[in-house]
């Protein structure tokens, strides 16, 4: 078995591999090349070298959709992991009814980004029908809100499963041992299970911090945006300075936003697995 596959293993790899040049590699290079170029077509380009990176950072309204999409992603993240954490915990103490609760927590991360904003809205604004105003009417404080709702009740389900997982292979003798020296269900969580647990914790991390920067469907759909652009995230920005606004510079100009966002959501993503991989037990 071992010679046939070092043999025929060029027959499996190469046609996954140039789809992934074809569909990703090639697009992404091409991306960055347009980058610094002035553009209606990407037949008819002009070099306009980094004055598109400069007009990004001048631009206002990206450096709201920076802050915004910050402050969303600091919070989603802290509540999301908290909650499914929490919820994990009651689930694995072996309770009545535990597979129909992991079920019915699941479900809502099955709902496409787009269906689930439009049920959301029109739940907020059942809920804000008191204030007189639609939740597009109000400030982008309760399109914030209702977007770290959304975002929680979808994702919190998904991380529980993998928090789930990993409580589930600390192993009980090990905690046994805790309760007979003594220690207390306190020390038992934060001594043994979350340092056991971090991989989970890295894994979960990762996920809603990167679903939540680019986080655009639930966007589209909840607030577009609104009211006046305040509410709009980083992904909803570089779509609205591509495809909204008027101007050949602009396209360019959204296309340097597009590699200004992948560098910003590597670059964190970096820091965060090198943080939370640092705490992980050694076994």
């Amino acid at each position: 078995m071992q010679k046939t596959i070092s043999k025929y293993w060029p027959v499996f790899v190469l046609p996954t591999l140039l789809a992934f040049i074809i569909g990703f590699i090639w697009p992404f290079i091409w991306g960055i090349y347009l980058s610094f170029q002035r553009f209606t077509t990407v037949s008819k380009t002009t070099f306009v070298g980094f004055d598109n990176y400069i007009q990004v950072f001048k631009d206002s309204t990206f450096i709201h959709a920076f802050w915004f999409t910050a402050a969303f992603t600091v919070v989603s993240t802290v509540l999301i992991n908290v909650f499914a954490f929490a919820i994990a915990l009651v689930l694995t103490r072996g309770i009545r009814g535990t597979n129909l609760f992991r079920t019915v927590y699941f479900m809502p991360n099955l709902i496409g980004g787009i269906l689930l904003g439009y049920i959301w809205q029109i739940l907020l604004n059942g809920i804000l029908a008191n204030l007189g105003k639609p939740l597009l009417a109000l400030d982008e404080h309760y399109g914030f809100i209702g977007l770290v709702i959304l975002m929680c009740w979808q994702q919190i389900g998904y991380m529980m499963i993998i928090y789930i997982a990993g409580l589930q292979s600390v192993p009980n003798d090990l905690i046994e041992a805790a309760k007979i020296d003594g220690a207390t269900g306190r020390e038992i969580l934060f001594k043994i299970k979350v340092p056991l647990v971090m991989p989970s914790i890295t894994i979960c991390t990762f996920l809603t911090l990167t679903n939540s920067f680019k986080l655009f469907d639930q966007n589209v759909a909840l607030t577009g945006g609104e009211p006046s652009n305040l509410s709009e995230m980083l992904a909803l920005n570089i779509y609205s300075t591509f495809y909204g606004r008027s101007g050949a510079q602009w396209k360019g100009i959204g296309q340097a936003k597009a590699v200004v966002f992948f560098l910003i959501v590597v670059a964190i993503s970096l820091i965060q697995l090198r943080f939370t991989r640092s705490k992980e037990v050694q076994s």
